[in-house]
Order: C-alpha cells, then structure tokens, then sequence
C-alpha cells in the first residue's frame, strides 16, 4: 500500500492542489492516491491540468481520457494547449513549454503534484552522469522546488515503478502508454528500455543504490551550498545605489578565492535567476573577470546576462536588456509618468513651469551646478561612479533644451528640483 500522508501533511494549508495529469500511469496512481486523501482529509480542492502538446496524433485522444478519469473521481480537470518550439531536443523543448504552461495556471501559495518515482531519479542520475554533469546536476530531482508562485512536490520520488503498477492493477486502473516512450532513439528511453533493465540483471537493487547516491550528493551540495554563502556574503555589500533594485557582487571579494570556489559561489548565486553554464561556457566568466579595468565586459546566460561595472558584476534581466523610448513628453507632471520599459519617474520639490520632457543621454549634456557652473554630464556621473550600463537609460528631465535634472542623484539638479526614479525590475529566471 502506498501512502503519502507524511509527504501530504506539510501542505494541507495551501490554497490549491493541482497534478500534473498526463493520463499515463505514474500520473493516474498519484490522482487516485490524492482523490482518495482528498476525500479522508480536510485537504485543500483539488484538481488535474493536463498538457496538451500536439506533438502526435494519438494524444488528440488523450483529454478525453483524462475527462473521464476525472469524472470517476469527481476532480476537475483542466486541460492547457500548448505549442512547443522547434528545437535541438524535442525531449526538453516539451519539457520546458509544459512547464511554463503549468506555472502560468498557478495561484500564490498553490502546490502542484507530479508524479516521478524512484526509477525517474535512478534514470536521470546515470543520464546526466553520462552528460558529464556537475555535482549541482547530479543531485537529481528535487522532492520539493519552486514554480511560478508556488510549489513544485513529488511525493512518489521514493517509490518504485513496480508499486505503482502494482496499485494500478489492484485498483483496476486504465492510462495512456504514450508511443513515444517506447522511442530508444530518445535518450531517457534508451536508459529506460536498454539500459536499466541490463542493469538490474546485474544488479536487483540498481535503482534503490542510484538513489541513495543522489541523497549523499546532495548531502555534499549542501556543504558546498553553505560554503557559498559564506563566500558570497562579503561579495554582496559594499554599493550606496541601493535605488537601482539589482543584485550586484564585489568583483575584488570574488578575485580573493580560488577559481573553484568563485565557481561555487556563482553557481550559487545564479541557480534562482537562470539555467546554469554547462563547464564549457565558464570561459565566459573567465573572460569578463579578467578583462582590463577599463573594458566592459559582459557574459550571456540563458535568461539575462552578467555585466561588469564599476569594479561589480551585475545580474541583468527583463527590461534591463532592453534600450527605453528616446523621449516623452510629460503633459501632466504633477503625475507619475509611466517609462516603456523603463519604470516610471515623478517630481519632487519645486515643480518647474513650461513644457517638460524625458529624454536619454545623447552625449554632450551639460548641467548647471551651484557653486562650480556648467559641468559635463559625462564628467559628473563619473564623479558619482554610475554603472555605465545605467547611464543609457538614466531619465533626464529637461524644460525645451534645457536640462533641469537627472533622475535618483539630488545633486545634479536646478532650482531644487528632484527627479525620482523608479527602475524596472530585474525579472529573475528558474528557480
């Protein structure tokens, strides 16, 4: 007998339950398990959202399927099309559209239950083992993670495969066997079909072994975790512009450890904004540590980039990435004015008469400062060490030509006249 009342109990406040229902066996014994909770237990509601990819003609048949499942067990189903885009790996392409499918649905707070078992982990161990995976890839899958608002939770994670199919006949239980699981040409399926089984020939208790590895690595991520954020607690201070809203690191408290460690801490640092570099990339980070003092470097990540400024590397994403509209005239400045791409900025202290505007650096500024004249732009906010990357997108309020302003630096203004500035948000990546 199979049961999740301990992996259940730490979510019984949620506001939602969902599973991931693809109609195929694991997802089918977790529904039956969490209908059968559900009706024992003061549980939250629950219901099913099923995926639907388009990717073979026999999945048009699948929805129905899960209606009528659903039926049977009186939870709602939920059923989301998605479209999956061309790619190298058509494996992780739907992995990531279903995802993001599933993210978009989720309320605050909500859990969402999916059905991997313990041969899932023992498969995705050797498959990124044979990737050359680092340690951080092969702690596996996790039990518990974030999504979208909510929770990702795998409650079968220690579950065999055999059980499950056990329950299912016990229980009289009809799902889906997808062909494309029987494709070795897909690499999953290879390790499943070929692989495993040879395996366990060898070995009964392979995937029971596979498994407890994946615990003791983790055991040691989590060692290198705690290092990390040891290492990266000098590397996060040190900045007066706390107005800009992004993570930034001390690049000179990073030179202080070992490449291995520098390394460690990054991928700490970056595990919640993006996907990871595979170790062939790294040459990435090499080259923007070590440029000249005076380059600019960047390095591209899957959902942002890392850019060196003013002796700190910076986590840039979303807007950042994006140049703002060149000018916008301000009709109602005793109001928030709204920057596409840009946040938004306001007026503080006296409010300036005649026509305004927001503008963009454009070279050539100049400013009038009390007690030292007209000064250069360029000049004063290298005075004031803004990250050059910050200069491009800094709003400038000016009266017909005449700048009045420069947004979040109350000393470069006229007639005590402020400009505040609210920047975009540094949208963050996977978590």
């Amino acid at each position: 007998m199979i049961d999740l009342t301990p992996a259940l109990t730490s979510w019984l406040d949620a506001p939602v339950w969902s599973i991931a229902y693809s109609g195929g066996l694991d997802s089918t014994v977790l529904l039956h398990l969490l209908a059968r909770f559900a009706r024992d237990h003061a549980a939250p509601p629950l219901r099913a959202l099923h995926v639907h990819h388009g990717l073979q003609a026999a999945g048009d048949a699948w929805p129905a399927h899960c209606q009528r499942q659903c039926d049977a067990l009186g939870v709602e189903l939920v059923v989301i099309q998605v479209q999956v885009a061309s790619s190298a790996s058509l494996e992780q392409a739907a992995r990531e559209a279903r995802y993001a499918a599933l993210a978009q649905v989720m309320e605050a707070g909500e859990v969402l239950f999916t059905g991997q078992h313990r041969d899932d982990q023992a498969e995705t161990l050797l498959f990124r083992l044979l990737r050359g995976a680092g340690l951080r890839g092969l702690t596996g899958i996790p039990a518990v993670r974030s999504l979208g608002p909510g929770h990702l939770v795998r409650p079968l994670l220690p579950v065999p495969r055999e059980q499950l199919l056990r329950h299912a006949h016990e229980h009289g239980m009809q799902w889906i066997e997808d062909p494309s699981n029987t494709d070795t040409e897909f690499a999953r399926n290879f390790l499943r079909h070929a692989v495993l089984p040879m395996m366990r020939q060898r070995w009964p208790q392979a995937e029971r072994s596979l498994t407890r590895t994946v615990a003791h690595l983790n055991e040691a991520q989590g060692l290198l975790d705690e290092l990390a954020i040891s290492d990266l607690a000098a590397a996060r201070a040190g900045w007066a512009m706390t107005w800009l809203g992004l993570e930034s690191l001390d690049l000179a408290s990073l030179l202080r450890l070992s490449p291995a460690r520098q390394r460690n801490a990054l991928q700490y640092w970056l595990a919640c904004r993006t996907r990871l570099p595979d170790t062939r990339h790294w040459v990435g980070w090499e080259n923007l540590r070590d440029a000249v003092d005076d380059a600019q470097p960047l390095w591209r990540l899957t959902d942002g980039l890392l850019q060196r400024s003013q002796g700190r590397i910076w986590w840039l994403s979303g807007e950042w990435l994006t140049a703002p509209v060149g000018e916008q005239a301000w009709e109602q400045p005793g109001q928030p004015l709204a920057l596409p791409g840009n946040g938004h900025v306001r007026i503080g202290g006296d409010m300036p008469q005649g026509a305004l505007y927001i503008r963009y650096r454009r070279g050539g500024e100049v400013l009038d400062i009390p007690g030292r004249g007209r000064r250069d732009l360029k000049r004063l906010l290298n005075e004031l060490e803004v990250p050059h990357f910050v200069r491009s997108r800094l709003p400038l309020l000016y009266r017909e030509d005449c700048l009045l302003a420069v947004a979040n630096l109350p000393n470069l203004g006229k007639d005590d006249c402020r400009l505040h500035w609210q920047p975009p948000t540094s949208a963050q990546g996977l978590s």
